[in-house]
């Protein structure tokens, strides 16, 4: 994939989207992690956390990224961001403050920024991987934009979720889409994948689409069928 080519930037703008997307609680936990220093220690705690929770996220990924070349791991990655998209439409309740213990240390607060990371990253490891489609080169880049604009863009990306929630619908839709993509780009059916193209008169590239889209609208549709069951729960409790 060529850096002048419009695949890469379309592919470039998934990983960027997703991981802002996704990463929200991370920013928040580094901020809870580091809000009993002094402010410049604050400072300090959270861009040494932040440049290291960057490092190991794209050591991460990158992992991700080679093991998706193996049989049925697209499948099961696909399978996974389904499941991160519709999470996405319903969260679970949001996690009180005082469950976030705050650090008087700065390596105290460091290393809780740095575990936090590892722990809730599981979700952007496999959907920036699958956005890569394999290009490491793509994938450091993505990331090396998007996770600076998330732990210092925190509070405004809160912000703007919170008053056009049409954001989250809209992301929710890009996980699905980028798991329709890769399910059928897996080593183990990409056969089955290209003869099911050909049988209905479309090459492999819109035939992948096309499954991008319907995995896109089953999100949309699991998510809003939670919702009303959720909102059906509520109203006759």
């Amino acid at each position: 994939m060529e850096i002048t080519s419009a695949a890469f930037w379309v592919a470039l703008g998934e990983i960027i989207t997703t991981n802002i997307l996704l990463s929200g609680d991370n920013a928040v936990v580094i901020a809870l992690a580091a809000r009993a220093l002094p402010a410049e220690k604050q400072r300090k705690a959270v861009a040494i956390g932040a440049g290291a929770a960057i490092v190991m996220r794209v050591a991460l990924t990158v992992v991700a990224v080679q093991l998706m070349q193996l049989p049925w791991l697209k499948l099961v990655g696909g399978a996974l961001l389904l499941y991160i998209g519709v999470s996405l439409l319903v969260p679970e309740e949001a996690a009180d403050e005082s469950s976030i213990e705050a650090k008087s240390s700065m390596f105290a607060a460091i290393r809780t920024i740095l575990i936090a990371d590892l722990v809730m990253s599981l979700d952007n490891v496999i959907a920036v991987a699958a956005a890569a489609k394999g290009n490491n080169t793509l994938l450091v880049i993505g990331l090396l934009i998007s996770i600076p604009l998330v732990i210092w863009g925190s509070t405004l990306l809160l912000r703007v979720i919170e008053r056009y929630p049409l954001i989250v619908w809209a992301g929710a839709a890009l996980l699905g889409y980028i798991a329709g993509e890769i399910v059928f780009d897996d080593p183990a059916i990409v056969d089955w994948s290209a003869a099911q193209a050909h049988a209905i008169g479309i090459s492999d590239g819109a035939f992948h689409q096309l499954a991008g889209v319907l995995g896109a609208i089953l999100v949309i549709l699991a998510g809003k069928f939670l919702i009303a069951r959720h909102q059906r729960r509520e109203a006759g409790a």
